[in-house]
């Protein structure tokens, strides 16, 4: 496992170097929608190139699903690849954006980095040995429901879901301490892996969006599922992660409103 942490790392600071160039001369970035209000850049396509490269280096006969590229089929090891989740606040000039990268071995989550460059953090999480962000162990929030800070994601892809989300989203502000958006669903994942947000729901997300972002929380002694209470989120696309003294608490109100 250890020479799969590696390459990961590996190929998140390559793709970070790529990123960073690209976000020095925003002014002349080519950007291109790919469906109404979800863009891709140079800079996407560029991070996905060398990622791949830098994992077929090591590993040619592992499969790989990518954001702007697509599947490559190999054997039981599959890579989840986001080359730059948060591409909207990328664009924008915002430095909250990141590499995601989750491996799964027969079906199941055993290594996730996820690196947000300007930031200057690093999320590792093996399966069994915990997650950690810069080397130190993280671990999900004790905080009580009701004092919790819950991020979110807006359904941009399933618009037609927004006032069932509306709803949801009415009940768990009004119930908790506050509410935030990153715009990078990777980031809000790792955040809450770090106690930092104590719980995240979102819906209509990709396999890549989430893969590293579910088993730092797992690592991190979270709980993460779908809107059933399932574990099929990279097929539905909608999630919840969060510590176990939300978990719970926010599952019933998503629930309550939520197409599953």
């Amino acid at each position: 496992m250890d020479r799969v942490i590696d390459t990961a790392l590996r190929a998140s600071e390559r793709a970070s170097e790529v990123l960073l160039g690209y976000f020095e001369k925003l002014s002349s970035l080519e950007v291109e929608e790919k469906a109404r209000n979800d863009f891709v850049t140079e800079a996407d396509k560029k991070s996905e190139m060398i990622i791949i490269k830098t994992i077929q280096e090591v590993f040619p006969q592992h499969s790989i699903v990518a954001e702007e590229t697509g599947r490559y089929e190999g054997n039981d090891w599959k890579w989840y690849i986001d080359p730059l989740d948060g591409t909207k606040n990328f664009i924008h000039g915002l430095p909250v954006f990141c590499i995601s990268i989750g491996v799964e071995f027969r079906g199941e989550l055993v290594a996730a980095v996820v690196r947000a460059p300007l930031l200057d953090q690093t999320f590792v999480a093996e399966k069994g040995e915990g997650a950690y962000c810069n080397g130190k162990r993280m671990k999900v929030s004790e905080r009580p429901f009701e004092n919790g800070l819950i991020a979110t994601g807006f359904p941009f892809r399933g618009k037609d879901l927004l006032n069932d989300y509306l709803k949801c989203f009415k009940e768990v502000f009004l119930k908790v301490s506050g509410i935030r958006r990153c715009g990078s669903a990777a980031i809000d994942l790792a955040y809450t892996a770090k106690g930092v947000f104590d719980g995240f729901w979102e819906m209509s997300l990709h396999p890549w969006d989430i893969a590293a972002g579910v088993l730092l929380i797992e690592e991190a002694g979270g709980v993460v599922s779908d809107f059933e209470g399932k574990k099929g989120y990279l097929k539905t696309g909608n999630i919840i992660g969060a510590s176990p003294k939300t978990y719970e608490k926010l599952l019933e109100i998503v629930q309550r409103h939520q197409r599953r």
